[in-house]
């Protein structure tokens, strides 16, 4: 039981939960780095391990970091191994980190990230941490790889940069573009949504309500001075 258990939490991120297409989170890395199939593996994989090694050491620190001060400890560990992965991306890759861009330090406030070591790292073990965070992680690089080639394809006639020589008469650019993005993204959402039954939880509300911080986003609204006229509901 325990092994379908960890199996379980290893896959859930790969399909039923997955946090791209079920979720819906992540979707400004998404939509801007999935022109290119290359980008968008390289942007999962840097995201998968900024992941993976935020989680563990969440649920390491879980029983030490204060409840009142967990959001800020978060981010900080995230944002300490964000500038290890663009280091090293930097030395190693450089044409790469050139083409993610703002997008790789922004890893920092990814709603994923982020929401796994709330929801999950904070609460669960070191064992089960890493499996989520290598399972999300997945989930997400799939995702991005799904969709930069249904859009690269179509959009430039090329796969990771390679031209298709039958293709290029014809090629759609409308798809490299915005609303392209935009309609494949919805497309696929509804091709999981279909594979999975509609068994995946769907995401019933896009307030703040599902944000790790939104309690705190609402007490600081609140507490605004009563001279801006302001008074946010978070």
């Amino acid at each position: 039981m325990k092994n379908n258990s960890n199996l379980s939490v290893l896959l859930k991120g790969i399909l039923k939960e997955n946090p791209v297409f079920v979720l819906i989170l992540g979707t400004c890395p998404t939509l801007a780095m999935t022109k290119n199939v290359g980008d968008a593996f390289g942007m999962g994989l840097a995201a998968l391990a900024v992941l993976l090694c935020s989680n563990i050491l969440v649920s390491l620190l879980r029983k030490v970091i204060p409840d009142t001060v967990r959001i800020p400890c978060y981010i900080v560990i995230i944002a300490s191994f964000v500038t290890i992965v663009q280091m090293i991306v930097k030395a190693f890759l450089p044409e790469l980190d050139e083409n993610l861009g703002v997008f790789l330090p922004l890893i920092t406030v990814n709603c994923i990230i982020l929401g796994r070591a709330e929801m999950f790292a904070g609460k669960n073990s070191v064992g089960k941490s890493a499996l989520d965070g290598i399972g999300m992680g997945l989930g997400f690089t799939l995702a991005l790889v799904l969709m930069s080639t249904v859009r690269e394809v179509l959009g430039n006639a090329s796969f990771a940069g390679h031209a298709i020589a039958f293709l290029e008469p014809y090629k759609i650019k409308f798809m490299v573009e915005a609303p392209g993005g935009m309609l494949v993204y919805g497309c696929l959402i509804a091709l999981v949504y279909v594979i999975t039954k509609g068994k995946a939880p769907l995401k019933k509300s896009f307030s703040c309500a599902g944000c790790p911080n939104a309690a705190n986003c609402h007490t600081a609204c609140t507490e605004l001075p009563a001279e801006s006229g302001e008074k946010g509901d978070a």
